[in-house]
């Protein structure tokens, strides 16, 4: 059985926990920071979220062999 390719996008995107959890970035917390105010900021201040248990699925066959980093 061939190799399976690791999906480059998801692999920035997404990464695996020590239990298999996979684990995501939250968004709006990059840039534009002046315009939002403290409550959209404070809400977000915690940078790392687990995935949807819906999308888990599709985004461990993104990622056959987890990634490392």
């Amino acid at each position: 059985m061939p190799k399976l390719k690791t999906n480059k996008a998801a692999k920035k995107r997404y990464s695996y926990t020590a239990t298999g959890k996979v684990k995501r970035t939250k968004a709006n917390r990059r840039h534009l920071l002046a315009n939002k105010t403290r409550r959209q900021k404070k809400s977000g201040k915690v940078m790392n979220a687990y995935a949807d248990a819906t999308c888990e699925a599709g985004i461990k066959k993104l990622l056959p062999y987890g990634t490392k980093n």
